[in-house]
């Protein structure tokens, strides 16, 4: 199911309702349905950008860790398997940029943020 979250101050953002749940969990909102008031706009882009911080620090010891395990031969390096392998995903920093970006103009702009409305 897809969420479309609509501002006056940007153009729609569509993303997938499995995706959203993360940022939907953090910022304590509803699936379904719902709004970031022009209020909440400032907590909820601090809560976004500091949870981006942590899972780009997670990400950077687990590269550092599996490197290690490469170098010591305790996993095989699959770099030559070619880019895009199966094993890659998406970043929590990449699927909530949209959103963050959006979150950024309704602050300017001092409008909120709806979704399932």
């Amino acid at each position: 199911m897809l969420i479309t979250f609509k501002s006056k101050a940007a153009a729609d953002v569509l993303m997938y309702q499995e995706h959203a749940k993360p940022i939907f969990s953090l910022l304590n909102k509803s699936s379904t349905q719902g709004v970031i008031t022009s209020v909440e706009i400032g907590p909820a882009i601090a809560q976004l950008e500091a949870k981006i911080v942590a899972t780009k620090a997670d990400a950077m010891v687990r590269q550092e860790t599996r490197d290690i395990l490469v170098d010591s031969g305790a996993l095989p390096d699959d770099k030559d398997e070619g880019e895009g392998n199966a094993t890659e995903c998406v970043s929590f920093a990449t699927r909530s940029y949209p959103l963050l970006q959006m979150l950024r103009a309704a602050q300017r702009n001092n409008v909120d943020v709806v979704w399932g409305i």
